[in-house]
């Protein structure tokens, strides 16, 4: 299985005509609904935090009693 690619630059985000644009790594471009774009924001600030307290936990060193 191939390692999957983590990117480190975000996205670019503009509203034109009502419609929400993303253009990301690896040739995203969609277009999405405002209430879309809310909803995904939301997912992803939530997933973001989530992230960074793995990432935080796992380079604490566990020890067995």
């Amino acid at each position: 299985m191939d390692k999957e690619t983590i990117y480190s630059e975000p996205s670019t985000v503009s509203a034109k005509d009502g419609v929400v644009a993303i253009d990301g790594p690896d040739a995203v471009d969609v277009s999405i609904t405002p209430e879309a774009a809310e909803e995904t924001a939301d997912r992803l600030i939530a997933e973001a935090v989530r992230a960074r307290g793995q990432r935080r936990l796992s380079r604490l060193t566990h020890r067995s009693k």
